[in-house]
């Protein structure tokens, strides 16, 4: 029997297969279509499968889970003995996941909180992680949702991509369409804000503006106790570097998680991308 209130996120928060197995967290999939085929992110498709079909500019689009594999997925956690879920998703302003949650939720055996966390990767892990020690100390689902809440309020993403085209193809980039044009030849710095990904710096090289990445996640944690991961995209080596200076620079650091992104993400974002979540705690 699980605990009383059960977490269920899905496959873009990319945590740790041991951080999800030690809380009895679940993932939903979402889905890459690669040509014509529809690959679940995690099982059926690798990141390394997905940056040479960007490389060689095959069509690679996303989807949302369908309301239905929400639904089976409810089902299997009421199951187990939970009499509440809180479902945590990415940011509703960039997947249609969130809905398919909500008209899943009517119809569960058992009562379903959705939250919009607003966040992606491990800044949503991050939220399911707080939810989730909430409810191994007894909390409710309400006391889940205002931890996980809490903790996505004062999480911060930032994030360098080698270009924009990616982003531009599947129209991610909210305001910073006004970089397009003579201007993607920058280095773009970006970050989540208010659940979109807009535009934080112009740089004008890589090594700048990787600098600058560490710059300004540095300054975001400050001393205080905090949480960081770094995720890239075919960049192993550029971020545990990063990684690795960031550990130097953050005195209140107390766990730091190295990722390469999944399906998802990468199909929009691109090989060379690197990204900095600091959370803190």
């Amino acid at each position: 029997m699980s605990r009383h209130v059960a977490i269920v996120t899905d496959s873009t928060a990319y945590l740790p297969a041991r951080s999800m197995e030690r809380h009895g967290i679940t993932a939903v999939p979402l889905t890459v279509v690669l040509g014509d085929r529809a690959l679940e992110e995690g099982t059926e498709i690798s990141t390394r499968s997905l940056a040479q079909a960007l490389q060689k500019r095959r069509p690679v689009t996303t989807s949302r889970p369908s309301p239905e594999l929400f639904a089976q997925t409810y089902r299997k956690v009421a199951e187990t003995g939970a009499t509440g879920i809180v479902s945590l998703h990415l940011s509703a302003e960039l997947s249609g996941t969130h809905d398919a949650a909500v008209v899943a939720a009517r119809e569960a055996p058992v009562p379903v909180r959705v939250v919009d966390t607003g966040m992606v990767a491990m800044a949503l892990g991050f939220c399911a992680l707080a939810a989730a020690e909430t409810t191994e100390s007894g909390g409710t689902v309400d006391e889940a949702v205002t931890a996980a809440q809490k903790r996505a309020a004062g999480t911060s993403a930032y994030f360098y991509v080698d270009t924009l085209d990616y982003l531009r193809r599947g129209g991610r980039i909210g305001a910073a369409q006004a970089l397009l044009g003579s201007a993607l030849a920058v280095k773009p710095l970006l970050q989540l804000d208010g659940g979109r990904i807009e535009l934080l710096e112009k740089v004008r090289t890589a090594s700048r503006a990787i600098a600058r990445l560490e710059e300004i996640a540095a300054d975001r944690a400050g001393s205080a106790p905090v949480d960081i991961a770094v995720h890239h995209l075919a960049a192993p080596d550029r971020a545990s570097a990063l990684a690795d200076r960031l550990r130097g620079r953050v005195p209140g650091l107390a766990d730091l998680h190295v990722s390469e992104v999944g399906a998802v993400i990468g199909a929009h974002t691109g090989p060379g991308l690197l990204g900095v979540v600091v959370s803190p705690r």
